[in-house]
């Protein structure tokens, strides 16, 4: 009876279901500083707000060891991640993503590659050919990291690697097909690169000294013994797989472009509009719906107790558009960031906390500065909108335009065309 009870209060299958709705409507069902439901059969507390960002990166009282559940290892972020590790291990593997990922040269070097692909690839976009931006968008991107990592790829490689990283994103929150694809695309992944790092390792393939990918197969854990080639596959990954990700984006920033035309002028003309839009389209469009840890003690948040062995959820798209922080949270407003840089632990769509010793994704500066880079160019660029289904499914994780923002490209193109627009919700 009380396996019963536990079975219908679990939330899993709604999550599943109701997608970005779930948690808000979860809100809207408390007064509480915190939502109480059940996950993968265990107790689940879920927060919201800076202070419960700041709470909810306090290690060691919330860790991250056992959060993150088997289905979500086997598409997206791979068993033995940064991300399920603490402490010390957690420190030594996290300063090699925190060098390669926010060191100002390198991602100087992928923007600018970033641009050049896209340049080059846009001149093919025309005669009225029918461009899906996201998936163009994906293979620039994975041309651009792959390359910027080392592993610079041959064209016939180009799109099944890049149709591979974006399935392991779009499987990891689904059941049924999309799910099935997403672990054969991180499982041909894996493979491939655990027989390149072999290779590097006997010396059978050179690669650049001090690339990304040289100093990944070379790391040394905590106890400086030098990783598992399946860990430095997992790794190596873990900066491709979420850099193509910025494709989701992009097909966001389109998306905003269309709904509101007047946003183009104002990139174009006013200095600094460009990053307050990259910002804004961060946190209007939904990505990730929240992070976890595990409770390793009782806690309390705002005098509400939390079970030592709680899942604890971080509600990331909720506090994106919770009203408290951001006025008329659903109506998208670049004039927010003018002038204005977003605070560390109030705009969270990539977690909260500190990067260099936290969990806090350190990719962040590489997705706003690849997204600014990408969306001015499409800006400047002419291009006609043919009637599509541009409905952002909010019962879909990760969602994005349905038909993944259709474009055509002519000489004479106008910046605009009619498309159903909306997120639906």
């Amino acid at each position: 009876m009380n396996a019963l009870r536990r079975l219908k209060s679990d939330a899993t299958l709604p999550l599943l279901a109701d997608g970005y709705r779930w948690l808000p409507a979860q809100w809207e069902r408390t007064t509480a500083p915190v939502v109480r439901t059940r996950l993968l059969g265990r107790p689940a507390v879920a927060l919201r707000g800076p202070d419960a960002v700041r709470f909810f990166y306090e290690e060691p009282r919330i860790a991250r060891s056992d959060a993150l559940p088997e289905p979500v290892l086997s598409t997206l972020f791979g068993h033995g991640a940064v991300h399920t590790l603490d402490g010390r291990a957690h420190q030594v593997r996290k300063t090699l993503f925190v060098d390669l990922l926010k060191d100002p040269g390198r991602i100087d070097a992928l923007a600018e590659s970033a641009g050049a692909i896209w340049d080059e690839t846009a001149g093919w976009w025309a005669d009225g050919r029918r461009v899906v931006l996201f998936d163009e968008v994906s293979r620039i991107l994975t041309r651009a990291v792959c390359g910027w990592a080392g592993l610079p790829l041959d064209a016939a490689r180009v799109e099944p690697v890049a149709r591979d990283l974006v399935a392991m994103v779009d499987g990891f929150a689904a059941v049924g097909p999309r799910h099935v694809r997403a672990r054969r695309a991180r499982n041909r992944a894996e493979k491939g690169l655990m027989r390149l790092i072999a290779q590097i390792r006997t010396g059978e393939r050179k690669v650049p000294d001090g690339s990304v990918v040289d100093l990944v197969v070379h790391h040394r854990d905590a106890d400086d013994k030098l990783i598992d080639a399946h860990t430095a596959a997992v790794e190596l990954l873990n900066v491709i797989r979420p850099t193509v990700a910025v494709c989701w984006y992009v097909a966001f920033a389109a998306h905003a472009l269309h709904q509101d035309p007047d946003q183009r002028q104002k990139m174009l003309d006013e200095d600094g509009y460009a990053r307050a839009f990259t910002h804004e389209v961060r946190r209007y469009y939904p990505f990730a719906p929240f992070v976890a840890g595990v409770a390793n003690e009782e806690l309390f948040h705002q005098g509400e107790p939390i079970e030592e062995g709680s899942l604890v959820l971080l509600d990331l798209y909720g506090q994106n558009h919770d009203e408290e922080l951001w006025p008329q949270p659903y109506d998208f407003d670049p004039g927010r960031f003018v002038n204005r840089p977003p605070q560390r632990d109030v705009l969270v769509p990539q977690g909260g906390g500190e990067a260099a010793s936290g969990h806090r994704c350190p990719g962040e500066d590489i997705t706003v500065r690849l997204l600014e880079v990408l969306t001015l160019r499409l800006a400047r660029l002419a291009y006609a909108v043919p009637t599509q289904d541009l409905r952002i499914d909010l019962g879909r994780m990760p969602t994005r335009p349905r038909s993944g923002f259709v474009l055509t490209r002519s000489s004479d193109s106008p910046s605009a065309s009619t498309a159903a627009p909306s997120q639906e919700g």
